[in-house]
């Protein structure tokens, strides 16, 4: 345990030091790319911000307007019949647009039934097993500027089911 923390401390250092020696042997002029890169990238977050700006809004209203949890409720029949906990459905719902928002939401679950219960548990799987699939598309999309997305998005949500699925299921198998 000790060699990774110790390698962990130089990990990014000697990153650094291979990069720039490799940029230095192949004669290319390393600072002037750093610099350029670095303006592609303000470029990107110029582009990006509205659209990150109106997700995390979006976000942040329906949570603190209560909206997901009284889906939550309303849904919590069809959802128990599949074997969904409806306490985990604002979890599922937030962490398509924010792991933020969803990780907030798994500690009100962690605070309520505890960390180590079926629900803390199967939260956490939910939240390490699905990916925040509109935020990843609207950025990443937005930045490259991919207009036509074909099958991503059902591909990115059948994955996304997928993951909600198994963390149910492993929860409820521990």
């Amino acid at each position: 345990m000790e060699f990774i923390l110790c390698l962990s401390d130089y990990l990014i250092p000697l990153a650094v030091f291979y990069i720039v020696t490799f940029g230095v042997l192949m004669k290319r002029p390393v600072y002037d790319d750093f610099v350029e890169g670095a303006k592609e990238g303000a470029r990107t977050v110029l582009r990006v911000f509205p659209t990150l700006t109106g997700l995390m809004a979006g976000v942040g209203v329906l949570r603190a307007s209560g909206f997901l949890d009284a889906a939550a409720g309303a849904l919590g029949r069809w959802t128990r019949a599949v074997g969904l906990p409806p306490q985990l459905l604002p979890v599922a719902v937030a962490k398509l647009f924010s792991s933020g928002a969803a990780t907030g939401l798994a500690l009100d679950i962690f605070r309520t039934y505890g960390p180590d219960s079926r629900l803390g548990l199967a939260a956490s799987l939910m939240l390490s097993s699905t990916e925040t699939v509109f935020y990843t598309m609207s950025i990443y999309f937005l930045s490259v500027n991919v207009k036509k997305t074909r099958y991503t998005l059902p591909g990115a949500l059948l994955a996304t089911f997928a993951g909600i699925a198994a963390s149910v299921f492993l929860a409820g198998r521990m």
